[in-house]
Formats: C-alpha cells, structure tokens, sequence
C-alpha cells in the first residue's frame, strides 16, 4: 500500500471502537444528542450502504461516525454458522443480521444516512431491499482476505450502485500497492480507493467524503441536487494528514 492510516497504538483499527475516541457505538459523536432532529440548515439529504464480508468493520465505522445513538441488530454467532462463517478477527462473537443504521451531518447541510449491510452472502434478499434508493456505497475490505470482498463488490456492480472502497487497515495485515491491489479488486481506474481506521472518526469521515466526490464527479448535470452541499462538504473538510497520523489518506 502506497500510503496508509497508521498510528504509533498498534491496538487501533482492530474493528471495535477505540479508547483513543473516547467513543463506542452506543455513544453518539461530539456535540450531538441522541434523538434531535437533523439541523434546520441541512439543504440535502442522502443514503448511502455500508458493505462488506464478516468482520471487516462496517458496525464499527458507522458507530464511530454515527451523530446519534446507532441502530445495531447484532445477534450472537452460533456453532451452525461456524463452517460458513470465517471470522478474521479474533474474540468476534457477534454478527449482523438485518442492518446497521447511523446519521451523520456533513458540514451542517448534507445529512448521510448509513446503511450497513450483513456480511454474509446468505443475507443477500436483504441486502439488496437495502439497497433501494441508495445514492451510493461504501465497500470495506480486509487485505488479510480480499477473495471475502468479492461477493460484496460484485453484488454493487449488479445493481449499478457507484461505490467507493476503503482499505479498512488492522494491525499486522499485509500491505500492497495501489495497483496490486486495484488489480487483486478488479476495480475500475476512477473507482476511489483509500485507507482507513474504522474506529477513528476523522478517518472515517474522510473516506464518506471520498465517496461523495466520487458520486459528483459521475453525476450527469441534470442529477445534481445534492451537488451544492456535497461540494461545499467536501471543499471544507480538512486536508488529509501527513502519514503516520490518524487521518485517511489516499493510497
């Protein structure tokens, strides 16, 4: 990997939330509390998926992100899944079975409703109702097994939903090129492709603000409803850091 988020904890990017937020996905993100009304300056309003396989950190990143208390149907992993199931991470016991739900306000006028999906192919009658009127995705993918991002991604193109693919980095997984890994992906040359720190917030944010650059740049003209907001969003998102700080950067 080119260049990637990394800090000097090697606990961090582990798939769970982090004490060096002082966040978990029951506490809503700085400023906000749980229950309020989006703000009555937020001109535009989009939903975006959250996908990728079993473990890979879609609960944790949008439960990082999330501005209010997010919505979780997590159930415990049972012994009938374990043939089926590969966990990555260890110490994971529980899996989503219907959906993640969070929200979160980009500069005070884009309101982003995140969907996460499960992570089992089997799940696939849901995930796609959940796809309905999504205006994009977000694919996380685990470089100690990229094969398990495939169903995933394959599943998007089906449905012609654009998405952005974020390297979500866990300690000690290999690291690759950009090309290696664009070409391991099979993705297209505009297709944006970054890495992350799912428990990170700034991180997180930076790689949802890819993706709605990337759903600008390929909106046809009559299409851009959302456009103001989302520009004005991403002009004033801060610069990405320099690396080895715990902002995302591009790969």
């Amino acid at each position: 990997m080119a260049s990637k988020a990394v800090s000097d904890d090697p606990d961090r990017a582990s798939g769970q939330p982090g004490p060096h937020t002082g966040r978990t996905r029951d506490t809503p993100g700085p400023g906000t509390q749980p229950g309020k009304y989006v703000s009555a300056g937020v001109v535009g309003a989009a939903k975006i998926l959250v996908v990728g396989p079993l473990g890979v950190g879609k609960t944790t990143l949008i439960g990082t992100v999330s501005e209010i208390k997010p919505l979780s149907t997590e159930a415990m992993m049972t012994q009938a899944g374990a043939g089926v199931d590969t966990v990555l991470t260890p110490g994971k016991t529980t899996t989503t079975v219907a959906l993640d739900f969070g929200r979160i306000t980009i500069d005070g006028a884009l309101v982003l409703y995140l969907f996460g999906t499960p992570g089992q192919q089997r799940f696939l009658p849901a995930w796609r109702d959940l796809a309905k009127g999504s205006l994009g995705a977000l694919a996380l993918v685990d470089t100690r097994d990229l094969a398990a991002s495939f169903d995933a991604l394959g599943n998007l193109e089906d449905l012609g939903l654009p998405f952005a693919v974020a390297v979500n980095v866990f300690p000690g997984s290999p690291q690759y090129t950009e090309h290696e890994l664009r070409a391991a992906l099979d993705l297209l040359p505009d297709t944006p492709l970054v890495a992350c720190d799912a428990r990170n917030l700034r991180s997180s944010v930076q790689v949802l603000i890819a993706l709605l650059g990337h759903l600008i740049d390929i909106a046809p003209p009559e299409a851009h409803g959302l456009a103001p907001a989302q520009a004005q969003a991403q002009a004033s998102a801060p610069a990405p850091a320099p690396a080895g700080s715990t902002a995302t950067e591009s790969l």
